[in-house]
């Protein structure tokens, strides 16, 4: 019986839609899975309907306890090729997951192999590559020289990659190699992972995910390791970097497209003591929203904030750690004030999103084009705003000062652990107090903290002792209930899905310049700047956890506790 009767029969599909879904069909795939990609149906609904047709059951995959010791006689090929996933051992019978219902072939040459009965149940295709991944490892496939073809086509280099014909670089170029590295990237970008972390250790090589600002380990087989060179030396090809040069640090570019989307991958080569090792940072387009309204502003922090973007002249600098979404915050200005009328040229190291509509330039040190020597430039191309990618050193500094002087609104970022050190930091380059009380507008220190998922948070009710001493209990007594993580399919279980920004707005009033005119310390300009009503990151924190977002946790993570705010109005 065909899938398209079925699920017309049950009325799942209507007769305009199964027409549709049979026009979708191309190679071998099933109606089924085009109604599914259509959005006509969920995957789950088709399945369960032709198991109920064929007797066979639906199982959810996260929700059932699986026995990994099968897998120590389950033949790799069946689990590779054919998508199938050992489940149970029920009376002396093999309980297997499959997706497919309509090819059970497979499972007949499994029972002859294994020589057990097998009792097929069906799940998701999704939910049995992700058992195959956690259990097996990324990769995995590829190291048994099974990955099908169709998993390396979906991922292509914009340029082809050019080889000195070596014979390392022959053995990156191994199919098997390609498939492998091909196979370690797009499973980070399904993931929505921010970097990949491949290092050479004393035990092999070790992979891991940078997933929404916490580093995850990858599982991965032991057998990885014996090609270590190869998938260092590939990725160096990829990024066009000297595979030979294996004492001095290298920093490349690999530009790919996943699925019809552009995905830039910066990439880091270290030298260390058991080998190389590799950061790939993954800046992935299509995923960008560079809108001041996505970034977890409160609504009055967002309203000062826009005013300050839109002053003639003067410097407004984001400061935080490296990872906290500064440059996602700049750009996200910059979209907000672009238009014809204004003329805005950005100076960076390196350009990490292209913006329609605004002159970028890339710095480039080794042939001497600084930030310091762009902004000489680029005064004489008669900008309104300049965004410097970072204040590094004097020189920089005083550009930028320059250009606020002379009628320029400038955007900057600086590493600073909160927005009062800023004044501090810029007088320690060697800018004069007065220069810097002069020009700088705001300042904004920002960190990024993981969100609750909504499909699955907890409430809970917490007890006074389990919370930090600056916690703003008064503010809980009226929430009544905070919100914890648990974990479900829609965040992979982790129980945390995507990231919202923590906010410090620190404005520059008359009494700050004043005490940064007299060099004061950054801590003098913090108690000025809470006593005029500052809000820190840390109560910003407190805010978003009393809200549902976030967690304590979270909050504690990125941020530190301070006596001198514990008083202060929230």
């Amino acid at each position: 019986m065909e899938a398209g009767e079925i699920l017309l029969r049950r009325g799942l599909l209507d007769a305009q839609q199964l027409e549709t879904a049979r026009r979708a069909q191309t190679g071998s795939l099933r109606l089924d899975e085009a109604a599914v990609q259509l959005g006509f149906i969920s995957e789950e609904q088709a399945l369960r309907a032709i198991g109920e047709e064929f007797g066979l059951a639906y199982v959810d995959l996260s929700e059932t306890e699986i026995d990994l010791s099968l897998l120590g006689f389950f033949p790799a090929k069946a689990i590779y090729r054919e998508s199938l996933f050992p489940i149970s051992q029920q009376n002396g019978s093999l309980v297997v997951a499959t997706c497919d219902p309509f090819n059970l072939y497979p499972l007949d040459e499994l029972a002859a192999s294994t020589g057990k009965t097998i009792v097929p149940v069906l799940a998701g295709r999704a939910e049995i590559s992700k058992l195959i991944k956690t259990h097996l490892g990324v990769g995995s496939e590829t190291v048994e020289g099974l990955l099908a073809q169709a998993d390396a086509d979906s991922l292509e280099l914009v340029e082809e990659v050019q080889t000195d014909g070596s014979e390392l670089s022959k053995m990156a170029q191994e199919p098997s190699v390609v498939r492998l590295v091909n196979e370690i990237l797009l499973e980070a970008i399904e993931l929505r992972a921010s970097d990949i972390h491949i290092e050479s250790q004393h035990s092999g090589l070790r992979i891991r995910y940078r997933l929404d600002g916490v580093l995850h380990p990858q599982p991965a087989p032991p057998e990885i390791s014996r090609f270590q060179a190869a998938i260092i030396s590939r990725l160096k090809i990829m990024a066009r970097l000297n595979i030979a040069e294996r004492r001095l640090p290298q920093d490349g570019r690999i530009q790919l497209k996943v699925g019809g989307r552009e995905v830039d991958v910066r990439v880091s080569v270290i030298p260390m003591i058991y080998g190389e090792g590799i950061v790939l940072r993954i800046l992935d387009k299509s995923s960008m929203d560079f809108s001041l309204a996505s970034l977890g502003m409160s609504e009055d922090f967002h309203a000062v904030f826009q005013e300050l973007i839109r002053l003639p002249h003067g410097i407004i600098l984001v400061t935080g750690p490296t990872g906290s979404g500064k440059t996602t915050t700049l750009y996200s200005a910059l979209r907000e004030i672009c238009s014809p009328s204004t003329k805005i040229i950005t100076t960076e190291d390196p350009v990490e999103y292209q913006l329609d509509g605004i002159s970028q330039i890339q710095v480039h040190a080794k042939i001497g084009l600084t930030f310091g020597n762009s902004l000489r430039s680029i005064l004489r191309h008669d900008p309104d705003v300049i965004l410097i990618g970072e204040i590094r050193d004097l020189e920089t500094a005083e550009h930028a000062i320059q250009a606020s002087l002379t009628g320029h609104l400038v955007f900057s970022t600086l590493h600073t652990n909160d927005a009062s050190g800023a004044y501090t930091r810029l007088t320690d380059m060697g800018v004069e107090p007065f220069l810097v009380s002069s020009t700088v507008e705001a300042v904004m220190a920002q960190r990024l903290v993981r969100t609750l998922c909504r499909e699955c948070r907890e409430a809970y009710r917490p007890a006074r002792e389990d919370l930090p001493d600056d916690f703003p209990f008064e503010d809980l007594a009226a929430a009544g209930m905070l919100y914890r993580p648990v974990g479900c399919r829609a965040c992979r279980n982790v129980g945390y899905r995507g990231r919202l920004g923590l906010f410090e707005l620190l404005v520059t009033t008359n009494r700050i310049r004043q005490i940064a005119h007299e060099r004061s310390s950054s801590w003098a300009i913090k108690q000025a700047a809470v006593a005029q009503g500052m809000r820190t990151l840390r109560q910003d924190g407190w805010r978003k956890v009393i809200a549902g977002r976030t967690t304590v946790e979270e909050v504690v993570r990125v941020t530190k506790g301070n006596d001198l705010v514990s008083d202060a109005p929230v």
